[in-house]
């Protein structure tokens, strides 16, 4: 009884160490996993590479996996990229299974573990923001210290009453044939898989084994195939957590599930090979890290096996589990709302694009009169949308240059919302070409209409569905500033003119040249003109992040 008490309280202080420190290591990183995963992850490759050295940071797949769907639901990153985080994922999250062998299980730990407990928890509690999370980080390093030490004493028990013989014997063992080994390897295989779906932690079920090796209670092959059914049993929760998820989710998650079984059937049809070899290493090599090489290395392979046909397994997955989501639909996933440089960055983006249909439409109709109002009710609707995705932010961003983005964003929504509220409540305003004094107006309006389509445009011209996906941030080229110069110039001189524009009308009432109505409209045209550009100006500014011209 006393073993396996010591054996559940080790894992248990071991599984609440490892939340502890990668809630505070999280913290610590803040905004700049997000940053970094949606700027490293240019390609699939460059994607698992800051995939794995992001989650050995952070000492947490699940955090990277999370917010690579985040990512890749806001647009931020196309599924290969986010497929290559994933994978690179996978590798970092191997890291701990080396702190096992090369600390874990050779010495004690405990006496250096509970200052450190302490010391973390002090600054936990007095401390705030980064050092409040470097000192939950600490506190949680020493309770897995401390829980592997109390595991190995466990183990210790329970090595006088297990055996290697007491379990199956594998393929690679010295005298087991093909049919016994294999019917061990998938057993252990089994119970390998059973051990993380119990624990829902694949570093604390390969901590167990690591140990259970060190004390002598399993040989390497029966560890090395335990391991095998651990990194399977990985997939469970994410394939838990994608049930009533969105459609990027249970991508990824079945992306992940893939891999695992991949990962897993190369490692079995390899195991009789790998096996011997592991074996012949062992007059120079301890086990432990050779189980520790064996985990890292399994995943490396299947990382080098897929990675290569990234485009081929992405229209799988993609052909597996169809998307009926609207692109809107996609974007404002609620996935994205744990993030807010995401969150951020996706209504930044919906605004952009309903900022370029409608002044492309605004542009286009000017010289006809055409009527919007059916295109603006559906703009409307979509921006309503945002303010309610907004709303729906589950913390605020912590960095001032977040703030600031997130302050400029929602101004950005604000004067788009009145832009297509004027075209749906009213219209585009009826001018005629013909006339002398409405000519200026309609260019001034065309042209201004026409830069803020091209900065629109130039903030989601690279959709989820191109090879490579824009980076967050304001990414302002000496074109787009170009742009916001002309649509500001235009609103200058827009606005100027309809007030020269006001007295001229109004004095041809008296001459007879124009009825009183007619003025009144006309007035009421240039009126609504210089409102639009106005706001199409406004949003323009702020979506870029340049609204520092008063206005």
């Amino acid at each position: 009884m006393s073993t396996a008490i010591a054996v559940l309280g080790g894992v248990g202080l071991f599984l609440l160490g490892m939340t502890v420190m990668t809630d505070g290591l999280k913290a610590m990183a803040g905004s700049a996993l997000r940053v970094v995963l949606g700027k490293a992850a240019a390609t699939p490759l460059s994607g698992a590479f800051w995939g794995a050295i992001v989650t050995l940071l952070v000492q947490s797949s699940s955090a990277v996996t999370m917010t690579t769907i985040g990512l890749v639901s806001a647009g931020l990153l196309t599924f290969p990229q986010g497929l290559g985080l994933v994978f690179g994922a996978n590798v970092g999250t191997t890291g701990t299974g080396w702190l096992v062998a090369l600390i874990g299980v050779r010495v004690s730990l405990s006496t250096y573990a509970l200052p450190m407990i302490f010391i973390g928890a002090l600054a936990r509690l007095i401390g705030g923001g980064r050092i409040a999370a470097a000192g939950g980080a600490l506190a949680g390093f020493a309770l897995v210290l401390y829980g592997l030490t109390t595991l190995q004493q466990g183990m210790g028990g329970l090595a006088e009453t297990l055996h290697p013989s007491d379990l199956p014997a594998v393929l690679g063992t010295p005298g087991v044939g093909l049919g016994e080994g294999t019917i061990g390897l998938l057993s252990l295989i089994v119970v390998g898989l059973a051990m993380t779906a119990v624990m829902q932690s694949s570093t604390a079920s390969i901590a167990v084994t690591i140990s259970a090796f060190f004390a002598g209670a399993v040989n390497l092959e029966q560890g090395a195939a335990l391991i095998i059914g651990q990194n399977i049993g990985t997939a469970t929760s994410s394939a838990l957590a994608a049930i009533g998820a969105s459609a990027t989710a249970k991508r990824l998650a079945l992306a992940y599930v893939l891999f695992k079984l991949i990962a897993a059937l190369i490692a079995i049809v390899a195991f009789p090979f790998t096996a011997p070899l592991m074996k012949s290493f062992l007059s120079s090599v301890d086990g432990m890290t050779l189980l520790a090489a064996y985990h890292t290395a399994y995943n490396v392979v299947g990382v080098a096996v897929l990675l290569p046909a990234t485009q081929w397994f992405t229209r799988v997955v993609e052909r597996l589990l169809p998307s009926r989501q609207t692109p809107l639909q996609r974007a404002l996933d609620p996935s994205a709302l744990a993030s807010p440089v995401i969150a951020i960055e996706t209504a930044r983006r919906v605004i952009a694009d309903v900022l370029t249909t409608t002044s492309a439409s605004v542009s286009a109709s000017l010289s006809d009169g055409g009527s919007l109002s059916t295109q603006a009710t559906t703009a409307a609707s979509t921006l309503e949308q945002v303010r309610d995705f907004l709303s729906e932010l589950k913390e605020p961003p912590e960095a001032e240059g977040e703030r600031l983005r997130m302050t400029n964003t929602l101004h950005a929504l604000d004067h788009a919302s009145r832009l297509v509220e004027i075209l749906a409540d009213d219209g585009l305003p009826k001018t005629s070409q013909s006339a002398d004094r409405d000519t200026p107006l309609i260019e001034l309006s065309v042209k201004a209409m026409r830069a803020a389509q091209e900065i629109g445009n130039s903030i989601t011209s690279e959709s989820a569905l191109s090879v490579k996906a824009p980076p967050i941030g304001w990414n302002v080229s000496p074109e787009i500033a170009r742009a916001l110069t002309e649509i500001h110039d235009a609103a200058s001189e827009l606005d100027a003119l309809q007030r020269d524009y006001r007295a001229a009308t109004l004095g041809s009432v008296a001459p007879g040249e124009l009825t009183a109505a007619d003025a009144f409209a006309r007035i009421e045209t240039a009126r609504r003109l210089d409102n639009i550009v106005h706001h199409a100006w406004r949003s323009s500014a702020h979506l870029l992040g340049r609204a520092n011209i008063p206005g």
